[in-house]
């Protein structure tokens, strides 16, 4: 008997200070991990097909945290004025450098249908606008989430464009 009490309090002093310290280590681990900003970096037209476009795009993640990011890949869509344009997919095994940024290359369908729409709504408004959202998968583990969502959208005006491509 006097060895199940002695086991008895070993549980619950152990227990008693795992609860005093799980809240100081918590409070150890910093501030809550930010989502990544990403933008937009590059638009590509790969494959046209009857029914289907197949574009490559580049999106910049940016991590502002002090840790490194592990990223296990992300799906979007990419909308322009408005409307979707083409969706997909990313398996990407890459680490995000702390206080970083790095490249990502997704690979995007359109159909048709998608394509004339895009192209019907770019007759009807002098600005382009396009936007990227989706899910960043991550590694995930204790206290870090493993799907954070994005949003990017951009805006340019013809004369932009033509700054842009004055530029180069």
């Amino acid at each position: 008997m006097s060895s199940r009490r002695v086991a008895s309090s070993l549980v619950l002093e152990i227990g008693g200070l795992i609860l005093l310290l799980l809240p100081a280590g918590c409070a150890g681990l910093g501030k809550p991990l930010e989502p990544p900003r990403i933008t937009l970096s590059n638009v590509r037209f790969e494959e046209p097909k009857a029914l289907e476009t197949v574009l490559q795009i580049e999106l910049r993640v940016f991590n502002t945290n002090d840790v490194p990011i592990k990223m296990k890949g992300l799906d979007c869509d990419l909308e322009l004025n408005g409307k979707r344009f083409a969706e997909g997919v990313s398996s990407v095994d890459k680490e995000i450098p702390a206080l970083g940024t790095t490249t990502v290359p997704v690979t995007l369908y359109s159909s048709v249908v998608d394509l004339f729409r895009g192209i019907v709504s770019l007759q009807k408004t002098e600005k382009l606008k396009f936007g990227v959202s989706g899910r960043l998968h991550l590694e995930g583990g204790f206290l870090m989430p493993s799907v954070i969502p994005f949003k990017a959208e951009e805006e340019l005006s013809p004369e932009g464009l033509e700054k842009q491509r004055g530029a180069f």
